[in-house]
C-alpha cells in the first residue's frame, strides 16, 4: 500500500490574496466547494487580516459562512491578531493560523513588527484558541531567503519555529516565499528545523519563481515530510514579497508525488476542475 502524503490546499487564501482583480465572494465559495469535493482534510479558505492591507481578503467571513461543509474537510483561516480570531471563529473557522518571519526584514514589511514582536502578539491568539479548544498552525515565511535580508540562516528558520511549537502550534509549515530555494539548502534548513520540532509536525510550503518547487518537494521527502501546502491552479504570491510567483500547483503536485509512488488521496479530474475555476479567476483561462 502507497504511503500516504497529504496536500494541505491553500489556494482559496494564499492563492488569491494577491490578485488585483476583484474576484466575487460566489466564484471563492464555488471554488472552495468544488475543492471539497476532491478529498482533502484541510483546505485554507480565508484570512482575517485588514482589508486595508489585503483587500482581497475582505470578505473571507462571507466566504467561510457560504461554503457547503463537506464531511472529513476542515475548514481554516489566517488570524494576524485576537480580532482576526475573534472574527473567524464567528464565522465558523475550523481552525486557524498564524504567521511568522525567519527573516527581520520581511516581518517588518509584512506586519510591521519585529520578530520577537510578532510573536509576543500571537500570545492572546493563543491563548484564547486553546481556550475555545481551536487547534493553532504556524507558518514561517523567508525559509530559504528573503527578498529584503537576502539568505537566510537555517539556525534562525529553526529558532522561530521553536518559538512557534512551545508556543502550542499543532503543525508549522515553513515557506519559500519568494520561491529561490535549491535542495541543498532546503536539506539543510529541514536539518535545522527538524532537532527542534518533530518532522511529523513540519509540512512544506514552496512557491515555484524559478520553477524549483517540486525538486524542493522531493528534498524534503528525503527529509521525511508528508504533508505540503499548494494552490490549485498554480495561484498565489505574496503581497509582500516583490517578484514571488505562485505556490506549487496543487495538481502538479500530485501528479509527482504519484509518479514517485505515494498517494495523495485525492481525485485528479476534480482537480482539474478546480484548477480551470482557478485559472479564470486570475484571468489566464486555458
Amino acid at each position: 500500500m502507497a504511503e500516504r502524503v497529504e496536500i494541505f490546499e491553500v489556494g482559496p487564501r494564499d492563492g488569491l490574496q494577491n490578485e488585483a482583480r476583484r474576484i466575487a465572494t460566489r466564484d471563492k465559495i464555488a471554488l472552495v466547494d468544488c475543492l471539497s469535493g476532491a478529498g482533502f482534510t484541510r483546505i485554507e479558505v480565508a484570512s482575517f487580516v485588514s482589508p486595508k492591507w489585503v483587500p482581497q481578503m475582505a470578505d473571507s467571513g462571507a466566504v467561510l459562512r457560504g461554503i457547503k461543509r463537506a464531511a472529513g474537510v476542515r475548514y481554516a483561516a489566517l488570524t494576524p491578531n485576537l480580532r482576526g480570531l475573534t472574527d473567524a471563529l464567528e464565522s465558523g473557522a475550523d481552525e486557524v493560523a498564524i504567521f511568522g518571519s525567519a527573516s527581520e526584514g520581511f516581518s517588518r514589511a509584512n506586519i510591521n513588527a519585529t520578530i520577537e514582536e510578532s510573536l509576543q502578539r500571537f500570545a492572546p491568539v493563543m491563548e484564547t484558541a486553546n481556550a475555545e479548544g481551536i487547534r493553532v498552525r504556524g507558518y514561517v515565511s523567508c525559509v530559504v531567503e528573503c527578498p529584503y535580508d537576502g539568505p537566510v540562516a537555517p539556525a534562525r528558520v529553526a529558532q522561530v519555529a521553536e518559538w512557534l511549537w512551545d508556543m502550542g502550534c499543532y503543525e508549522i509549515s515553513l515557506g519559500d516565499t519568494i520561491g529561490r530555494g535549491r535542495p541543498e539548502p532546503v536539506e539543510a534548513m529541514l536539518r535545522a528545523v527538524s532537532d527542534v520540532v518533530p518532522v511529523a509536525h513540519l509540512a512544506g510550503h514552496f512557491h515555484d519563481t524559478n520553477g524549483r518547487a517540486l525538486e524542493n518537494v522531493e528534498a524534503a521527502l528525503g527529509c521525511g515530510l508528508r504533508v505540503f501546502d499548494a494552490a490549485v491552479g498554480g495561484l498565489g504570491g505574496c503581497p509582500y514579497a516583490p517578484g514571488a510567483a505562485g505556490n506549487v500547483a496543487t495538481e502538479s503536485l500530485h501528479d509527482r508525488l504519484v509518479t514517485l509512488g505515494y498517494d495523495t488521496g485525492l481525485d485528479r479530474d476534480v482537480l482539474e476542475s478546480a484548477a480551470d475555476m482557478a485559472r479564470a479567476m486570475r484571468g489566464a483561462g486555458r
